[in-house]
C-alpha cells in the first residue's frame, strides 16, 4: 500500500516486535482492524497472542511485508531489535517505538534514514486500568513522520488517551519530572522499609506502589533515573525534604501550616 493512502484507508499490515505486556496489548487493540503479525525470539511468549500471525524468526517479516512496524521490545533492547529486523523490513515501512526512555533513539533514526514515529503511552499494565484509559496520557514525538503521527494520534484517540506532542528533548524533560520523581520517592520509601504487623491504609497503598514499581525491569528503572534531567528534579526533593525536616525538628506549627497550605495549592 502506498504511504499516501494511510490517511484514507484504515486497514494496514502491522508488524509488532516483542510479545511482552505492551506488545501483546497493541496486538490485541490493533488486530481487529488491521492485519497484525507479532515477532518474539522466544516462541513461548507467543502462546497467549491471538488473532495475529506469530513469528519467531526475523526472516519471516520479509514475507509479511509490513507497512508499519511497532517496536515494543524491552527498552534495553529497543535499538538492537530494530537492527535485527530492519534488513527484513520494506524500505517504505514506517518504523516506530513506544519506549518510555528515548536515549539514543533520535540519533538512531537519523542514522537509518527510514520514516519513523516515536511515541510514549504514559501508562503500563502494572497500574493502569486497560479497560478505561481516559485518565491516561500519551506523547507523540514532534520530529516523527507526519503519516506515522496521524496513525498513532487516531489510535490513541480511539483509546480515549489524552495526547500531547513533544520533541525528543521535551519528552526526556517531562519523563524526568513525571517518572523520575515518583520512582525515586518510592525507592527511598522502600529502601528504609521494615515489616509491619498492623500497617495502616496509607502505608499499604505505598507498599503496593513500591511492589509494582520493583516488578519492572531493572534496566528500565535505571535508564529513567539516569535521565540527564533527573538530578535537577531530585535536587528539588532534597531541598524540600531538608525544609520539612527543619520544620519538624523545630516543632514549628506555623511553618508546618504554611508548608501544608503550599502543598495543597500545588495539587489542586
Amino acid at each position: 500500500m502506498p504511504l499516501f493512502l494511510i490517511e484514507k484507508q484504515k486497514y494496514m499490515k502491522i508488524q509488532i516486535l516483542g510479545a511482552g505486556k505492551m506488545g501483546s496489548f497493541f496486538a490485541d487493540v490493533l488486530s481487529f482492524d488491521h492485519e497484525v503479525a507479532i515477532y518474539d525470539y522466544n516462541p513461548a511468549r507467543l502462546r497467549f497472542t491471538y488473532n495475529c500471525v506469530r513469528m519467531s524468526r526475523p526472516e519471516e517479516i520479509a514475507d509479511f511485508q509490513p507497512e508499519l512496524l511497532i517496536n515494543a521490545s524491552t527498552v534495553q533492547y529497543t535499538i538492537e531489535a530494530f537492527k535485527q529486523t530492519l534488513p527484513y523490513t520494506p524500505v517504505g515501512c514506517i518504523i516506530s517505538d513506544i519506549a518510555s526512555v528515548k536515549t539514543g533513539l533520535k540519533a538512531f533514526y537519523e542514522s537509518v534514514g527510514r520514516p519513523f514515529v516515536s511515541t510514549h503511552p504514559m501508562f503500563g499494565p502494572t497500574f493502569a486500568n486497560l479497560g478505561n484509559l481516559s485518565s491516561e496520557n500519551a506523547i507523540i514525538i514532534s520530529e516523527s513522520n507526519h503519516l506515522g503521527k496521524v496513525f498513532f494520534r487516531d489510535l490513541y484517540q480511539s483509546l480515549k488517551l489524552n495526547i500531547f506532542e513533544y520533541s525528543f528533548d521535551e519528552h526526556d524533560e517531562t519523563v524526568a519530572y513525571s517518572l523520575s520523581i515518583p520512582f525515586a520517592s518510592t525507592l527511598v520509601f522502600a529502601s528504609i522499609m521494615k515489616h509491619q504487623e498492623a500497617p495502616g491504609t496509607t502505608f499499604k497503598k505505598h507498599m503496593a506502589i513500591a511492589r509494582g514499581l520493583l516488578s519492572e525491569d531493572d534496566y528500565l528503572l535505571t535508564e529513567i533515573l539516569f535521565n540527564p534531567h533527573t538530578p535537577e528534579q531530585l535536587g528539588q526533593i532534597r531541598r524540600e525534604l531538608a525544609n520539612l525536616l527543619k520544620i519538624i525538628e523545630n516543632r514549628d506549627s506555623a511553618a508546618m501550616k504554611s508548608f501544608l497550605s503550599e502543598v495543597r495549592e500545588k495539587i489542586k
